[in-house]
């Protein structure tokens, strides 16, 4: 008898990965990997990126063909030649990457590609109310109206979630679904993910959130390097456990950091106003400093500002009213190359947007900034060999993984991106860093090397190698005496509290409030998030 859940959708009841091998030009991604999920558990994947884990994923949802190996539905042998073909089987994906169109809308999105129940003649509204409900049941707040391009990542995160919900998936896959979502809504979010197993679904979690993953998990798979290293389930391990499975090393979890000596103010935002692409303003008011040897931590559930904060300050973006002052001087109306000159960096949201091309290679994108100037040009003609020099430095020093300088950047995993924009900007060892979602998508032994360069920015350490090169270049090399003036936006909470000296939080393009890092609990930031204002915690040696 054919067992049906809640949905109405066909059962999985078993899910086999058998033997999967994907290879790329110069890449063994997946080395006869085996991976399987029953209806009604979570069975975690984890593992660094480049391990293999999204490869894997991308093959059982069609968008990739398997070299080797066989992929089995309750014991049938299944071939997927695209994502519909996933989607009929009743598997559903939410995408680290989103698979959104820009140009449509919310509801538009969640339709496409689904037929009409009145023939030629769309059925949008209908499509609406069923969204607004799966919103209500959820707790997924999204406009159904709102264009996909007006939308902070976050959102956009929703929206591929309220896809895979739409459509009912029998088998879903989820990758890191938690990344925009507040302590509370995490714990609604598990709720939720529980009373799916509950019901008959088969669940594929994958997080770098190792508590997350402990306390969700019915068994945990480790890949590392293309290969299975690991099975385990959360109650045989901890997340030191977990840590160095993944990386294959012990893993720093806590980081010791030297007492704030606060100096000079960086980076002060007077009053800020800053409209948003929906009408209105999106930043109302905002006032900040930025002292030299500090972290400021901005959080907040993504869509509160943060992104129209961030590219305010990078000069992406225009500001109404307010100032910008950078190392004393007025930037409020600056073009990017000013601020950079000024002695600013920007590390941001989107990184393939905003902040490398995927097309060109990894030298190419070293050198975007400055490939104009000395020693990387005369004239109109480059210096090949200083490029190479400068390259080879920059990937060595920052760990980046690249079969050479040449690869195109597309060739590249997340992390490894993400690495190589950090080995750009810091370079130039910067007064001032806005570091927008750093690790956003990227696996803990990234994100503990790029925590570790921000705390060295912190302690005034100025970026080692390349010494031959830096001093050639005409970009403004501040000396740090007192470190960088960091503000880290991240919607990650562990990660702010693990770096921040204070921590301030927007909601609705204002901050609520601003606390001590150290002393902060996940609680109070929960609840500021939320709204709720408390009272105001001063900085730390001041009065």
């Amino acid at each position: 008898m054919t067992e049906l859940l809640p949905t109405g959708k066909t059962r999985i009841n078993h899910m086999e990965m058998i033997d999967i091998v994907k290879r790329f030009p110069g890449v063994l991604a997946n080395d006869h990997v085996s991976f399987d999920v029953r209806a009604g558990e979570v069975h975690t994947l984890l593992g660094e990126n480049g391990a293999g884990k999204s490869t894997l994923m991308k093959q059982l949802y069609g968008l990739y063909k398997p070299d080797e190996g066989k992929i089995l539905l309750d014991g049938k042998e299944h071939t997927f030649r695209s994502p519909q073909d996933a989607i009929d089987a009743g598997i559903g994906m939410i995408h680290q990457h989103f698979m959104l169109v820009p140009s449509l809308t919310v509801v538009e999105n969640v339709a496409l590609g689904l037929k009409s129940s009145r023939g030629f003649v769309l059925d949008l509204d209908k499509v609406e109310k069923r969204i607004c409900e799966l919103s209500e049941k959820y707790g997924l707040k999204i406009d159904p109206q709102a264009y996909v391009w007006q939308l902070a990542v976050g959102e956009q995160q929703r929206v591929e979630i309220m896809k895979a919900l739409y459509r009912g998936a029998a088998l879903l896959v989820l990758d890191e679904p938690t990344a925009v979502l507040t302590p509370q809504e995490v714990d609604e979010l598990f709720v939720t993910l529980r009373q799916m197993a509950e019901d008959g679904h088969a669940l594929i979690f994958i997080s770098h959130k190792l508590h997350e993953v402990l306390a969700i998990s019915n068994r945990i798979t480790v890949l590392r390097d293309g290969r299975v290293v690991n099975h385990c389930t959360p109650e045989g391990v901890t997340k030191a456990d977990l840590a160095q499975m993944m990386v294959g090393r012990p893993v720093i979890l806590q980081y010791d950091r030297s007492p704030l000596r606060e100096g000079e103010a960086r980076l002060r935002v007077e009053n800020l106003f800053v409209p948003s692409d929906r009408g209105g303003d999106a930043i109302k008011g905002v006032s900040l400093e930025l002292h030299e040897g500090e972290i400021v931590g901005l959080a907040g559930v993504s869509g509160n500002g943060q992104r129209e904060f961030a590219q305010a300050l990078a000069g992406l973006r225009p500001v109404s009213s307010g100032k910008v002052i950078l190392n004393g001087k007025d930037v409020t109306h600056a073009s990017p190359a000013e601020r950079i000159a000024g002695g600013q960096s920007y590390i941001p949201e989107e990184r393939m947007k905003d902040g490398a091309i995927k097309d060109f290679s990894v030298a190419d994108n070293l050198i975007l900034e400055d490939h104009n100037k000395p020693p990387f040009s005369h004239g109109v003609f480059l210096d090949f060999k200083a490029i190479e020099q400068f390259s080879e430095d920059r990937v060595r020093v920052f760990n980046v993984k690249t079969p050479s300088i040449e690869t195109p950047l597309k060739n590249l995993s997340g992390g490894n991106i993400q690495k190589l924009i950090l080995a750009r900007e810091l370079s130039r060892n910067p007064s001032v860093l806005l570091a927008a979602q750093p690790t956003r998508g990227v696996d803990i032994g990234a994100s503990e090397y790029i925590h570790q360069r921000l705390l060295e920015q912190r302690e005034g350490k100025p970026s080692e190698g390349g010494e031959e090169i830096d001093s050639k270049l005409n970009a403004v090399v501040h000396e740090q005496k007192r470190g960088t003036a960091t503000l880290l936006i991240s919607e990650d909470l562990d990660e702010i509290r693990a770096l921040s000296d204070r921590i301030a939080v927007m909601y609705e393009g204002q901050i609520v409030g601003i606390v001590d890092g150290p002393t902060s609990s996940l609680e109070d930031l929960g609840l500021m998030m939320a709204g709720v204002r408390p009272e105001y915690v001063p900085r730390s040696g001041t009065d």
